[in-house]
């Protein structure tokens, strides 16, 4: 679990804001891909990805952002987290293409 590492050491002020943040909204990306998965329409698929691509879009800013200025990420997961949450974003919004292809 790479939030749970990467934000372990946050001081405790950041304890219910920030860290709480990144770890909510990267739970959120699995989490509404499985519901998603588990409706019966297209319709919802769609709107489970969308959801999941908005968290994993906030988990990315959140930690290349906020916490990498406030010096709350450590210097040698800048990098390897930016490869994997814009992977992980990029394979979201080609699944959002394939799942919004009318059928032929």
């Amino acid at each position: 679990m790479e939030r749970y590492r990467v934000t372990r050491h946050c001081p405790s002020e950041e304890r219910y804001g920030l860290q709480a943040q990144i770890r909510r909204a990267a739970v959120s990306v699995p989490t509404n891909i499985v519901a998603g998965c588990a409706r019966r329409s297209t319709k919802d698929d769609l709107y489970f990805v969308r959801v999941a691509l908005g968290s994993a879009s906030a988990v990315r800013y959140l930690l290349l952002g906020p916490a990498r200025r406030l010096g709350l990420l450590a210097a040698s997961d800048h990098e390897p987290l930016e490869g994997r949450y814009g992977a992980r974003i990029r394979g979201l919004q080609r699944l959002l293409d394939v799942l919004g292809r009318p059928a032929v």
